[in-house]
């Protein structure tokens, strides 16, 4: 383990509470010599990620077995309507996932925290196993606890340098004492970490951004408690515990600063740097506000210390594909603490065992990509995720740092046609169009409507109708895009695939791709474009993820096989509608009849002159063909469509429509619907999995994801997570969910007891109250006209 901060020294105990005694953690300084030096301490259990929920239960666990914990519960208070009805969401989503909290009034807040004043408060969530600790006592604690099972922990030992064998394992770790053999290293670095991933060749994303807390003095009539609760108040952008009958105060600046983008100095350890106490005043003004008597306190000690963020806000961690036996727990976006005793759990599971029994896929440390390698770029995308940390971020929000970043070869045409466009993996991309207005990058746009019908509602059923009743078109450039070459090329994807995938040169076949257990770790098409050449299509977000996961899956006796990224090589054009036939059939002289071109087929066509691969597959389940071209003339392919379609009316659609079309279809969407504690069977895509090749996924499922009809015609303002409940229990939670415009119903996915079929009833929690919904068919819509 490299690294003596709270999340290496956990790395350390659990493998040695596994029996691993021939460990050694090194750190350049002493212990705790990094962000965890400057940790506030405050630790809670409330989080929409399950994964992280846990880690965060799992911790509280730990620190109370060492004795280093003090229980005194947690609100987060609300001091807007807005940020109520986020507590509100946030409660639905927290016992969708297993957390029972609770929604209290101010007067109950006030009760519970006789200091603050009910002033703009308009109530809070109550977690009364939430606490504090003391980062120092925890951290050394839980060292001791390592030593004692048989792990070393060495300091003043900088690691210099990483050594791989030659078939590109780890092997060794120099360091400025000497050499040390390894066959698993984990770098748990905080904010060093990209530069020791560097050592061995491997890059991951993280960016030191500046944090600051202060403790403050007492206020004499005002001292508080020691067993005052921890406070959160997202809306005055602060938190804190209280200490020596004053405060440990903390919080999130609008405009943070990052700095050491491209490599933190060596010799930087638990130094505090210069604060900044004119940053600093707005969070103590939004103190005072919530704890009128803190304006007249004094403070004792104002820190400012770099925390290492991703782009996302997640945490690094699991292995490094490429460097067989490297392992990160980095880039922990503030959940040191709180995350620290679970991920050195689940990662202790993934070295000594292949797995985890919690999803960490979100965590995966290659998600990322060529496009993060500007470290100017990743570090406005890790301003930006700190910002918001508190900061009210809504669900239709886009970011807005950091762009433009990547364009497609038709990004003028959607300029011109009125994109209002959104942000994915870079991409600049239409989430739809407002035809006759100029075109606008999206941001923070739902802070103008809030929590209610957004104002492109009508919008979006024009697009939708235009997919489902004429034609429409759309830039789906963004597409991840790998292609896999070479003699290994088909073993590999046939091992990993759940589908069939040795077929004849020209088919295209959707699948799941599928760890050992048949946990779905990505859901993608691939089309064999020759014997040993196939090519890969998944998400914009997923491309890395994907390519880092079959990496992760080649072994030494594979013969060989390339891996290459090629989604910048290729433009792509989706038409899709009853009427995509007539349109394309002016542009070319190829057979497009259902005889001459079958559904799940690609083959090459020509229009005007200009040689492109059609392929003729759906997600929004109409007629329509994929069209891949070179980014040169994808321009002039779009706009021959264009003209051939003016007489049908032909509209191009932005993303935000693909959700109500493919819902109404039963079509998935990876991540959201589907991940690694799912198998094809629960999610549904039974269909798509060869049983010749998986006889081992059980068939006989407990649980099925279903289509939920939620409300009646009117919109429901339901974004994912939600509680799913009958009359006595917590069912599950919702998955992807979208205003079906054809169906007219407010659709939402869920895991659901198998038993529930098909007219059964639920209820989903929405913003404090229950709604009633009902369990339809997968498919609400037919999926004949499909293949049409």
């Amino acid at each position: 383990m490299i690294g003596g901060g709270i999340t290496g020294a956990s790395v350390a105990y659990h493998l040695a509470k596994a029996g691993w005694r021939d460990t050694v953690l090194l750190e350049k300084d002493e212990l705790t010599s990094g962000s965890t030096c400057h940790a506030a301490g405050l630790v809670t259990q409330f989080n929409p990620s399950p994964t992280m929920m846990r880690f965060r239960r799992y911790s509280i666990e730990l620190y109370e077995e060492l004795g280093v914990f003090e229980r005194v519960g947690g609100l987060r208070f609300a001091s807007s309507d807005e940020q109520l009805k986020e507590l509100q969401r946030g409660v639905s989503r927290a016992r969708g996932i297993g957390l029972d909290v609770e929604l209290i009034s101010p007067e109950e807040s006030a009760r519970l925290m006789p200091a603050i004043t009910t002033r703009s408060l308009y109530g809070a969530v109550w977690v009364p196993g939430d606490g504090h600790l003391d980062p120092h006592t925890a951290t050394f604690a839980l060292a001791a606890a390592a030593r004692k099972l048989g792990a070393s922990i060495l300091t003043q030992r900088r690691v210099t340098g990483i050594e791989l064998a030659d078939h590109g394992s780890v092997k060794a770790v120099q360091t400025d004492s000497g050499r040390i053999e390894a066959e698993v290293i984990v770098i748990a670095g905080g904010i060093w970490a990209p530069q020791v991933a560097a050592m061995a060749g491997a890059f991951i994303v993280s960016t030191p951004v500046d944090h600051q807390h202060a403790a403050l003095l007492a206020v004499p009539g005002h001292e508080l408690p020691h067993d005052m609760p921890c406070f959160r108040d997202p809306d005055n952008l602060v938190y804190g515990k209280s200490e020596a009958g004053g405060v440990v105060l903390g919080g999130y600046e609008a405009d943070p600063v990052a700095r050491w983008i491209d490599g933190v100095p060596w010799d930087h350890a638990g130094t505090s740097l210069p604060p900044d106490q004119a940053r600093f005043e707005p969070l103590l003004a939004g103190a005072a506000r919530r704890f009128p008597f803190m304006g007249e306190a004094g403070i004792v000690k104002l820190v400012c210390h770099p925390d290492a963020m991703t782009p996302d806000s997640n945490p690094h961690v699991g292995p490094v594909p490429g460097v067989p036996g490297l392992y990160l727990a980095a880039g922990l976006s503030l959940n040191g603490f709180g995350g620290g005793g679970g991920i050195g759990r689940s990662l202790a599971e993934l070295i000594t065992a292949g797995s985890s029994e919690l999803d960490l896929f979100p965590y995966r440390p290659w998600r990322f990509g060529p496009v993060h390698r500007d470290h100017r770029y990743a570090a406005e995308l890790a301003r930006e995720a700190y910002k918001y940390y508190y900061h009210l971020r809504y669900p239709y929000d886009s970011d807005e740092w950091g762009r433009p970043k990547r364009t497609s070869a038709l990004h003028t045409r959607m300029q011109d046609l009125g994109a209002v466009f959104g942000a994915k993996h870079g991409w600049e991309r239409p989430d739809y169009f407002q035809p006759g207005q100029p075109w606008r990058r999206a941001g923070a746009d739902q802070r103008a409507f809030g929590f209610e019908r957004p104002p492109y509602f009508d919008r979006l059923a024009e697009e939708h109708r235009a997919f489902r009743e004429r034609v429409g078109i759309i830039d789906m450039s963004s597409f991840g895009k790998i292609e896999i070459t070479g003699p290994g090329a088909l073993p590999l994807i046939e091992r990993v695939a759940g589908n069939l995938i040795d077929r004849p040169v020209g088919s295209v076949v959707y699948t799941q791709l599928l760890e050992t257990d048949g946990g779905i770790a990505a859901d993608v098409t691939i089309t064999r474009l020759a014997p040993d050449h196939f090519r890969l299509i998944t998400g914009a977000g997923y491309v890395n993820s994907d390519l880092g996961w079959l990496r992760l899956q080649v072994r030494d006796s594979d013969l060989d096989v390339e891996l290459r990224e090629s989604s910048d090589d290729i433009s792509v054009i989706g038409m899709w509608g009853p009427q995509a036939r007539e349109v394309l059939a002016p542009t070319t002289d190829d057979d497009l009849s259902e005889g001459g071109f079958p559904f799940m087929q690609a083959r090459e066509i020509r229009i005007a002159g200009i040689s492109l691969l059609a392929q003729r597959v759906t997600y929004v389940g109409e007629l329509g063909w994929e069209l891949y071209v070179d980014p040169a003339w994808a321009g002039q392919v779009w706009d021959r469509l264009m003209t051939a379609g003016r007489e049908f009316d032909i509209t191009p659609g932005g993303y935000r429509v693909l959700d109500s079309l493919r819902m109404e279809k039963g079509y998935r969407y990876y991540g959201t619907d589907m991940g690694l504690l799912d198998n094809p069977f629960e999610a549904g895509l039974g269909f798509a999995v060869n049983r010749d090749k998986w006889a081992s996924i059980p068939r006989e499922v407990t649980r099925r994801l279903r289509t939920l009809d939620v409300g009646n015609e009117e919109y429901v303002p339901i974004y994912g997570g939600e509680a799913v409940r009958d009359q006595t229990r917590v069912l599950g939670r919702l998955r992807s969910c979208a205003y079906g415009f054809t169906v007219r119903k407010n659709l939402a996915y869920a895991y659901l007891p198998v038993e529930m079929k098909p007219g059964a009833e639920a209820q989903v929690e929405v913003f404090g109250r229950l709604v009633p919904a009902v369990v339809m068919p997968d498919a609400v819509l037919s999926k004949l006209e499909t293949k049409s």
